[in-house]
């Protein structure tokens, strides 16, 4: 048996940030990985999904100068070249992370890692099983893509967002089940690349984590980029069927394309972890429970999407940080993760930061919002797209979460977090000096903008 101060199951971004942190605070850190170094993150989503829509940039910016009736010509993507340069980036990435930490002092494991006892962990490796001890474990095992019964990929003409990332030919047609980031992003590449995409959500409109003002603005995008939204509608089965993917709507509807997408969500991997074994508690969904110390257990703390908390990279990553700083004795606090920022990329961008107006209002609070177009902006306007606006969610008087949707507005959720977490309302915005011309100025409008009631 090996032993260590803390074993780290999953190499992602929570597993990967922790190992960091703890070997530079002296600990002896073995980090298991049965996958690929970087997780999925790095491998099959934020990574490859970027850089699918970072070669597909150049057409909507060509789109809005062709608007404006300024800009002439086109842009071809070369697909092949494109995939090529992807599987690239990411091996190097996944190699240099890899002898980052072991640099550090921290000891890799390749394999499955799953509990047999408290304290302890088994790793079954290509070299066999190999018993290891920590006085502290961190699970940071992610989660893969989600599926519903009649409704699973298939391997052929039905795929996950993994398999859909590599495909050898972008499809001539595809359907998407699934309207959140992962399916909006995919969808708006692959119709960027000629494809003739379908999106079906079930919930009353796309991007349901959002407000519906602001899914609406997006919607319009998407339909004046030639993608299909369907609203509303549940999906009954889905298959290949003759060479094709099919899908069954509950209207009875049938819609067939080359290929189809399941972007249903995301599961937790502990099907196989045995974490009840090192005394931890699943939920009915299979995500491990926390308290306000995001431990599961004693001297187990569980971070990142394996705790159903917050299904981002940035999120596992904070999370992961505030774990290892727990074992280095360096805070006594509860986990407090403050306002969250979450993006959907691609031509038409949305950014949010803190709550929704619908999700307060739910909760019977009285909720105010303000508003500035975008066109307001002369960056936006010099970019030529300028439809879309940043809104302000005020719950008794203070920032509650602030939402932009549009062209590029990815770009503002950091100064958007920054001013929200520390309280920059109406009059503390006179300390801050905004530059000029920039995207940023956006931000001080909304929050100055007119007050109105929001109701549903």
């Amino acid at each position: 048996m090996l032993s260590f101060d803390v074993i780290i199951l999953g190499g992602g971004p929570g597993g990967i940030t922790a190992a960091r942190v703890l070997a530079h605070g002296g600990k002896s850190v073995a980090l298991v990985e049965d996958a690929h170094w970087g997780g999925a993150c790095l491998n099959c989503g934020c990574i490859p999904t970027k850089m699918l829509l970072g070669a597909v940039a150049p057409q909507a910016l060509l789109r809005a100068q062709q608007r404006v009736h300024v800009v002439k010509g086109s842009a071809e993507v070369d697909y092949t070249a494109l995939q090529d340069r992807i599987s690239r980036f990411i091996k190097g990435s996944g190699r240099t992370l890899a002898e980052n930490l072991m640099e550090m002092g921290v000891a890799l494991f390749e394999g499955h890692g799953f509990g047999i006892a408290p304290g302890r962990i088994r790793l079954e490796g290509a070299n066999g099983n190999t018993d290891l001890a920590a006085e502290y474990i961190i699970l940071a095992c992610g989660t893969s893509p989600a599926s519903f019964p009649d409704l699973a990929p298939d391997g052929d003409c039905v795929l996950n967002s993994t398999g859909l990332l590599r495909l050898a030919e972008a499809p001539e047609s595809l359907i998407i089940v699934g309207a959140g980031a992962i399916g909006i992003e995919l969808g708006d590449f692959f119709a960027a690349m000629g494809g003739k995409v379908t999106v079906i959500e079930a919930a009353p409109h796309i991007a349901p984590l959002e407000d519906a003002d602001v899914a609406k603005e997006l919607l319009r995008a998407l339909n004046k980029n030639g993608i299909v939204c369907q609203e509303g509608v549940r999906a009954k089965s889905l298959g290949t069927v003759g060479g094709r993917a099919r899908l069954t709507l509950e209207n009875g509807k049938v819609i067939t394309a080359a290929k189809a997408l399941v972007a249903v969500g995301r599961a937790p991997n502990t099907g196989n972890l045995d974490a009840e074994k090192l005394g931890c508690v699943l939920d009915r969904c299979g995500y491990v429970t926390t308290n306000a110390f995001l431990e599961a257990a004693q001297g187990i703390y569980a971070v990142g999407d394996i705790n159903g908390m917050a299904l981002l990279a940035h999120a596992a990553g904070h999370q992961a940080a505030y774990a290892a700083a727990r074992i280095l004795g360096e805070t006594d606090r509860e986990y407090a993760a403050g306002p969250v920022p979450s993006c959907i990329y691609g031509g038409t961008e949305i950014m949010r930061v803190g709550r929704t107006a619908e999700a307060l209002l739910k909760e019977g609070k009285t909720v105010e919002v303000s508003r500035a177009p975008l066109a307001m902006n002369p960056i936006a306007q010099a970019g030529g797209g300028c439809a879309g606006f940043v809104k302000v969610v005020w719950d008794q008087g203070s920032i509650a979460g602030i939402a932009a949707v549009g062209a590029g507005v990815s770009h503002l959720v950091t100064v958007a977090q920054l001013l929200m977490k520390h309280g920059y309302e109406e009059q503390k915005l006179r300390q801050v000096m905004f530059a000029h011309p920039t995207l940023d100025e956006i931000i001080p409008l909304a929050i100055r903008a007119p007050k109105t009631r929001f109701s549903a």
